[in-house]
């Protein structure tokens, strides 16, 4: 196991140059009802039901820098191109460079939504991070937990349990800051109890987390032979737990 900070630590010094950060593409994209996206390279977790386990694994090979400014034009472009409202950058996790993020943000007209979708491990170790991104008011976070659980988030993320507690008080840091978020969860390797047990605990942050959002998993081929050499069962999905 490691620890997520450090591995950001050793992640960020390869993703980023200055202000500028690893890209690997731009596209529309029809979630949210029709988004700009940006795919960044750089994680600082290693989850085994990962869509782009291949960009997670090789951040030294793949994209190129892009600054601040390239990212927002380009994002601009393509959402007016297609008569999108929303903006988002994805494919790994956009917080690694907290200056090129910040930047980015300011940089996207405020009629335009940033949907930030993050692990929220940063957020979560260092509360002026939320405190920044407080300031932004076209800013919606989505925080992804990776498991319902300590043990699950260790289990799927190869990364020390603690981890799961920084997924966390991701979301109480940016409830604190009024930052408008909410919970997705991977929970189709979590029993019902556990479940139930993650839903109290986010009832607690805010009532409404009790009904997070369920992310969708795609057991793409090498998805399924990640879960298989890791001897991770698969659980059906949750239905009104």
């Amino acid at each position: 196991m490691f620890d997520p900070l450090e591995l950001a630590k050793k992640i960020n010094q390869i993703v980023s140059l200055g202000e500028k950060r690893k890209y690997y593409r731009f596209r529309p994209a029809p979630y949210y009802g029709g988004i700009a996206t940006a795919d960044c390279v750089g994680c600082c977790l290693r989850c085994l039901f990962c869509w782009s386990w291949h960009i997670v694994t090789q951040p030294e090979n793949i994209g190129r820098f892009y600054s601040p400014e390239e990212v927002a034009k380009t994002l601009i472009s393509i959402a007016r191109r297609k008569g999108f409202h929303q903006i988002r950058v994805s494919g790994n996790e956009p917080t690694l460079h907290r200056v090129h993020l910040l930047k980015l943000i300011d940089l996207i007209p405020r009629e335009i939504q940033f949907i930030l979708e993050t692990n929220g491990i940063l957020i979560g170790s260092d509360p002026s991070y939320a405190k920044e991104l407080s300031q932004f008011s076209n800013l919606y976070v989505r925080v992804s937990l990776k498991g319902t659980s300590n043990s699950t988030f260790a289990e799927l993320t190869r990364a020390e349990p603690e981890g799961f507690d920084l997924q966390l008080r991701a979301l109480e840091n940016l409830v604190r800051e009024g930052i408008d978020c909410f919970p997705a969860v991977i929970a189709d390797f979590s029993p019902p109890d556990e479940i139930l047990k993650l839903r109290e605990r986010l009832g607690k942050i805010r009532p409404d987390f009790y009904d997070f959002e369920k992310e969708e998993l795609i057991l793409y081929p090498f998805v399924r032979e990640n879960l298989q050499k890791a001897g991770i069962r698969f659980i059906e999905p949750l239905q009104s737990i």
